[in-house]
C-alpha cells in the first residue's frame, strides 16, 4: 500500500462520514459529500449553521471512515483547517473536480469548506484471505 493506491480507493469514494467533538465532550457523525487529494488530504463543504462547523473550527481533529462496499475502507485520522485565500481555492479546484454541482453551492448562505490533512490512515481488505490491514502514520504538515 501506497500514496497512490490509497488515493485512487479515496477517489473512487464520492462519500465519507466524518466524526468530530462536541463542546461537551460527545462524538458527532455526519455523512459528506468528499474529494481527495493526491496529498490525500480529504475536501468536503459544509454550512456554518451545522454541528460539524463549530466543533471542527474549535477542536480540529477528527476522523473519517471513506469505502464501505464489499470489506474494503480506509480509516483516517487528521487536523481540519478551514483554509481562505489561495489555499481555499486549490482545495476548491480539487472538490469542484469531483462535484461539477459544487460551485452552485457557493450562493448558499455560510458556505464553507474544510480540508482534512492525515495523520493516521488505515487500509483494510477483509474481502481476502488472509486480510489485508496496513497502515500510514504522518508527520506535521
Amino acid at each position: 500500500m501506497d500514496r497512490q493506491f490509497l488515493h485512487l480507493f479515496m477517489t473512487k469514494h464520492r462519500y465519507g462520514v466524518v466524526s468530530s467533538i462536541a463542546a461537551d465532550g460527545t462524538p458527532q457523525s455526519a455523512l459528506v459529500g468528499i474529494a481527495t487529494s493526491p496529498d490525500l488530504e480529504v475536501i468536503f463543504d459544509t454550512v456554518q449553521s451545522s454541528r460539524k462547523y463549530p466543533n471542527l473550527i474549535a477542536r480540529p481533529a477528527c476522523s473519517f471512515v471513506v469505502g464501505w462496499s464489499g470489506e474494503q475502507t480506509v480509516q483516517f485520522e487528521g487536523i481540519a483547517v478551514e483554509p481562505t485565500g489561495a489555499e481555499l481555492q486549490r482545495i476548491q479546484e480539487i472538490y469542484f473536480g469531483a462535484w461539477p454541482d459544487g460551485p452552485a453551492r457557493m450562493a448558499w448562505p455560510g458556505i464553507a469548506y474544510f480540508v482534512v490533512r492525515p495523520r493516521w490512515i488505515r487500509y483494510s481488505d477483509f474481502d481476502q484471505s488472509p486480510p489485508v490491514i496496513e497502515e500510514m502514520v504522518f508527520g506535521e504538515k
